[in-house]
């Protein structure tokens, strides 16, 4: 397309995001383009002064149903998908005029949902049909037609028209832009209509295929290590209360590393109802503690393990005051600090180092329908996140000696933090704080030796703590080592072939345990 032709060119543009529009139809307008336009987008064009020919001249068939059926004709298909050297008689028998560019973006349905006074019917009705046929038709047609949806791509555009030449490779990319955006949207729809409404399905992943839509928020520095390439997606359901819905207070740009902690630290605290600090390393905690305060829990969470909280990543559920704040900054090196929300008082204490990161959250929430997702090579595996509470289980005393109110506190405690550790998981605890953990082991019995010497170098008292396991205990040595360092109470899933000889094995340290008859692997 080029405008020194003398052939006058026709765009249609049907946008619900006005940002730079009249700019680019002014530029358009002077390259001889005539401007076809719908509903508000024609109001918009004529009040900058631009001249427009509604969709309905075209048509010969008025807007109706409210602005739902407005585009969805032959003479609009017809003049998106007719192909040069091939459609020329149709188009000329049904007098279907061509349309060279097409500048859509649809309705605002992903910041409609997001609204949290948003309800269904009005979900429904920010659901774009003529904008997504449109769209596709034009990008099919890329050969010919020149797509647009983002107004950040008006100047390139205006610029390439202006100058002339061919605009294949330009008008490819924007089609697969256009592709991209559709389905996006689509997968928006999806996940929204099967999560939310009158009709929202039980089964959390009961969909084939599975369908997903995911924006770039924003392109790290590397992954993992500097070798590898990487990025952050947001999905719809990027809520308050998560990782990337928060706002960051200061310091420097997060890592991937710095993401992969900072979501196993939220996801921690927000699983505890009392005022609660974790410190998270390497995406396991190095130390959880409750309190009424939150300076004593992080001191009690702190405690833990000195050594491993270098460097890590501190998260609360509550406000962070600025005593907590200034105590942190001078008690410790910290990469990230999270909370739902900073108390403006905080802010001179962390600002003594600025490249602290620190993240507000906003109010914490779970919801029932989030997705685990994990690739594999050509492929995803997908579960639904591990959210429980009290009410999910039932304890169920399996020795001699049942737990006293004191070791109960001390197991649901326990048990609460052990589903955030990597498998093979073992932690000790009394009733507010962890005393020893271990993680990540090919072994349950070395995670056993593990938490206990990790307590030893604490100089913390495992006498009359306890002891939560992720899974079942495979054998009695785990049982035994617990004893030998003073553990009183166990909690664990049960279910072994050799739960028999593990019971008989607490009963001869009269210790109490409880199964849970749920197992909490954390891979």
């Amino acid at each position: 397309m080029s405008h020194k032709d003398k052939k006058k060119f026709r765009v249609l543009i049907s946008v619900s995001d006005k940002t730079g529009l009249a700019t680019f139809a002014k530029g358009l307008t002077g390259l001889s383009f005539e401007i076809i336009s719908t509903g508000g987008t024609a109001e918009a064009l004529r009040s900058a002064g631009i001249a427009v020919t509604d969709i309905s001249e075209i048509t010969m068939f008025p807007e109706i149903m409210d602005g739902r059926v407005k585009t969805l004709h032959p003479s609009v298909h017809g003049g998106l998908l007719a192909r040069t050297g091939i459609d020329e008689k149709i188009t000329a028998e049904h007098s279907i005029d061509w349309i060279d560019l097409l500048v859509v973006n649809l309705y605002p349905f992903e910041s409609t949902i997001a609204a949290s006074d948003c309800t269904y019917e009005e979900a429904i009705e920010k659901i774009d049909v003529g904008g997504p046929a449109m769209l596709r038709a034009a990008a099919k047609n890329h050969n010919r037609v020149t797509v647009i949806i983002d107004p950040n791509d008006y100047p390139i555009v205006l610029e390439a028209l202006q100058i002339g030449g061919s605009l294949e490779a330009l008008r490819s990319e924007l089609a697969a832009k256009a592709f991209a955006h559709t389905a996006y949207y689509d997968a928006l729809i999806s996940q929204y209509l099967r999560r939310s409404g009158p009709y929202a399905g039980s089964e959390l992943i009961a969909s084939d295929p599975l369908v997903l839509g995911w924006r770039r928020e924003q392109k790290l520095r590397y992954g993992e290590n500097p070798h590898q390439e990487a990025a952050l997606f947001s999905s719809s359901a990027a809520l308050s209360g998560s990782i990337v819905g928060s706002k960051q207070i200061q310091g420097k740009p997060l890592s991937f590393n710095n993401i992969v902690d900072a979501e196993a630290a939220l996801e921690c605290v927000k699983a505890f109802s009392d005022p609660v600090c974790a410190i998270i390393k390497h995406a396991n905690p190095c130390g959880v503690a409750v309190s009424k305060n939150l300076l004593t829990a992080y001191q009690y969470a702190f405690s833990t393990d000195p050594q491993s909280a270098f460097g890590g990543i501190i998260a609360f559920n509550r406000t962070l005051d600025a005593n907590t704040a200034k105590f942190i900054i001078q008690n410790q090196m910290v990469e990230l600090i999270i909370a739902p929300e900073i108390d403006r008082s905080a802010y001179k204490g962390l600002g003594e180092k600025k490249n602290v990161r620190v993240l507000e959250t906003g109010p914490m929430q779970t919801t029932d329908y989030d997705w685990n997702i994990k690739s594999i090579a050509g492929g995803l595996l997908v579960q639904s996140n591990d959210h429980t509470d009290s009410n999910d289980f039932r304890l169920t005393t399996v020795t001699k000696r049942a737990p006293t109110n004191s070791e109960l506190k001390a197991l649901k405690f326990a048990w609460t933090v052990v589903k955030f550790i990597k498998s093979n998981a073992i932690v000790y605890t009394n009733e507010h704080t962890t005393l020893g953990i271990g993680a990540g082991q090919t072994s349950r019995v070395m995670s056993a030796r593990i938490a206990a010497m990790k307590a030893a170098d604490a100089d913390l008292n495992l006498i009359d703590a306890s002891v939560a396991s992720d899974a079942f205990f495979p054998f009695r040595d785990g049982i035994d080592i617990a004893a030998e360092h003073g553990i009183t109470s166990i909690i664990q899933p049960g279910g072994s072939v050799r739960d028999e000889e593990v019971i008989a094995a607490a009963d001869e340290h009269g210790m109490a345990m409880v199964f849970t008859g749920m197992r909490h692997f954390r891979h």
